[in-house]
C-alpha cells in the first residue's frame, strides 16, 4: 500500500515468497506459522475487498492474491520449497537428462516407467501403486536429509535428494493419470 493514500500498488517484478510470507528462508518451516501468515495476507488483499476500489486496485489485489497462492503452494511443499531454495540460492535444480543419480536408482525409475506406459493392467498398477507408496513412505527421512544439507550448506547434496523426490513425485502424477477412467 502508498504510505501517502493507502492506494494498493502492484506486486514486485519477482518478489523472494519467503519475505512474502514472512518466513526465514530455509528447509525447515513451521506449516501452522505459514498457513496463519498465507490466511492473513489473503484477508487483507482479497480480490473481494478491492470491489468498490479502482480497476487498477482491482487488478493488483487480484495479482498479490495469485501470487499468495502460488507463495503458499510453493513453500508449503516440501519438494516445491527444495526446489525453490535451490533457485534463490543460484542453483539450477536437476534435469532428468542429468546423470546424477545412482544407476541402481535410474534402473528402478526406468522399469517402473516402463511398466506404466504397457496398456492399463489392475495388477500392475497396484503393483507399482505399492512401491511408490512404500518409497513415499521413507520421504519424511528424506525431507531430514534434505534439510540437513542446506543446514549445512551442501546445495548439491540436498538437489541429489531433491532430484530423487521429483522422480517419484512424477511417478505418483503418471499412476494417478493411469488410474483416471478414460
Amino acid at each position: 500500500f502508498c504510505p501517502g493514500c493507502r492506494a494498493l500498488q502492484p506486486p514486485a517484478p519477482r518478489p523472494d515468497l519467503f519475505a512474502l510470507l514472512q518466513c526465514d528462508r530455509s528447509f525447515r518451516i513451521d506449516p501452522v506459522q505459514l498457513r496463519r501468515r498465507f490466511r492473513s495476507l489473503q484477508r487483507a488483499l482479497h480480490p473481494d475487498r478491492f470491489g468498490q476500489r479502482p480497476p487498477e486496485e482491482q487488478r493488483y489485489s487480484e495479482q498479490h492474491s495469485s501470487l499468495i497462492n502460488k507463495a503458499y503452494q510453493t513453500l508449503l511443499h516440501p519438494l516445491s520449497r527444495g526446489l525453490y531454495l535451490l533457485e534463490v540460492n543460484g542453483v539450477e535444480p536437476a534435469q532428468e537428462t542429468d546423470c546424477d543419480a545412482d544407476s541402481e536408482f535410474l534402473t528402478e525409475i526406468m522399469d517402473i516407467n516402463e511398466k506404466l506406459a504397457e496398456p492399463k493392467n489392475e495388477a500392475v498398477l497396484e503393483e507399482i501403486e505399492t512401491l511408490i507408496k512404500g518409497r513415499l513412505k521413507i520421504q519424511p527421512s528424506l525431507c531430514k536429509l534434505v534439510m540437513f544439507y542446506f543446514i549445512a550448506d551442501d546445495l548439491q547434496e540436498a538437489k541429489k535428494l531433491l532430484a530423487k523426490m521429483k522422480y517419484f513425485a512424477n511417478l505418483e502424477d503418471k499412476l494417478k493419470n493411469k488410474k483416471i477412467p478414460s
